[in-house]
């Protein structure tokens, strides 16, 4: 760093200007008092004014040494050498910077765990909508032969409408499970019904249980309790576990719910009476796209996961485990005086 850069500074053009002005005072008065007082004022000035600009230039010298360092880490990804900088007051700004360079580490990491995560959803999806896309083209070839009789015809359509319903839901589901992720899924923090709660995640399933004939048994505590939630979200959570039960159970199967409430949390248990879950299965059922052995084919393996999600967005828990007498049981528990 060169004298005239060093002039630059305002602060230190300011204090220089105090220092001349007070230095001249200063050597008047000696000249005025005595001859070889005057001459000691004039050189201890000069030395004084000497090392005043070689320690601010030798300390902005450092300062600019630290600015290109600096710039080389964040375009050259150059690590800095903190080292050269634990003097004096540079120590302070040292020990910033390195929280700093700590942070954007840690940024720059997460960034490129997102991209990571990203680019395996989006190869995770695109391969879960390949198959009922594939069926769906093959349904579409078929049902433009004339040859195909009305019966078949109807049979093709249906089929066509649960293909459709299929990736629907998956979609929706995906873009759910995305919004969890990024933390843009703004959840209430309201008083929510348990009684409303089960009422309005068990509707969906009342039909097409009749239709399977299944059966859905729900035991509600004889006053009705609340925690802090989001209804909505928590009967997507809950419906997303009802669906589960009903692919693993068969033509006559029951599902069971009951709710409780204690002064630390309130309890929602979701049994039914299918196969239950393998020891192999039990530690993985609520990772993202595991299909357990007992899976059925149209099983997609994101429904738990996005059930425990939401569950654990609203300081809840969940476990799944074996009934002994046979079937699985889900227990979810939402604490109280607890806030989103």
């Amino acid at each position: 760093m060169s004298l005239s850069n060093l002039l630059r500074n305002k602060e230190l053009k300011f204090d220089l200007i105090i220092f001349v002005f007070i230095y001249f005072i200063g050597i008047i008065v000696g000249f005025k008092l005595d001859i070889s007082c005057g001459f000691l004022v004039l050189v201890m000035g000069i030395l004084f004014l000497l090392l005043y600009l070689f320690s601010n230039y030798r300390r902005y010298s450092r300062l600019a040494n630290l600015s290109q360092d600096i710039d080389r880490m964040l375009h050259q990804k150059t690590p800095i050498p903190f080292e050269k900088y634990r003097e004096g007051e540079l120590s302070i700004l040292e020990n910033e910077l390195s929280k700093m360079t700590l942070r954007l580490t840690e940024q720059a990491e997460s960034l490129l765990q997102d991209k990571r995560y990203l680019s395996d959803t989006m190869a995770d999806l695109s391969h879960q909508l390949r198959s009922p896309l594939t069926s769906l083209q093959l349904v579409t070839v078929m049902l433009k032969d004339a040859s195909v009789g009305s019966d078949s015809w109807c049979k093709l359509l249906v089929e066509q409408n649960q293909l459709l319903s299929h990736m629907s839901w998956l979609i929706e589901a995906m873009l759910k499970m995305a919004k969890m992720d990024a933390n843009t899924a703004y959840l209430k923090s309201e008083p929510v019904s348990v009684q409303e709660l089960i009422t309005k995640a068990c509707e969906p399933f009342l039909i097409p249980m009749e239709l399977h004939n299944q059966t859905l048994f729900c035991q509600l505590p004889d006053t009705d309790s609340s925690f802090i939630g989001d209804l909505n979200w928590t009967a997507e959570a809950i419906q997303n576990i009802l669906k589960n039960c009903t692919e693993h159970i068969s033509s006559g199967g029951e599902i069971r719910m009951q709710a409780k409430s204690n002064s630390l949390f309130t309890e929602i248990i979701i049994e039914d009476n299918g196969p239950g879950f393998s020891s192999e299965d039990l530690p993985h059922l609520f990772e993202r796209f595991y299909k357990g052995s007992n899976s059925g084919s149209q099983s997609i393996g994101i429904g738990l996961a996005l059930s425990r999600m939401i569950i654990a967005a609203q300081n809840g828990t969940i476990k799944a485990e074996n009934i002994p007498q046979g079937g699985a049981r889900f227990i979810i528990h939402f604490y109280h005086n607890t806030t989103i």
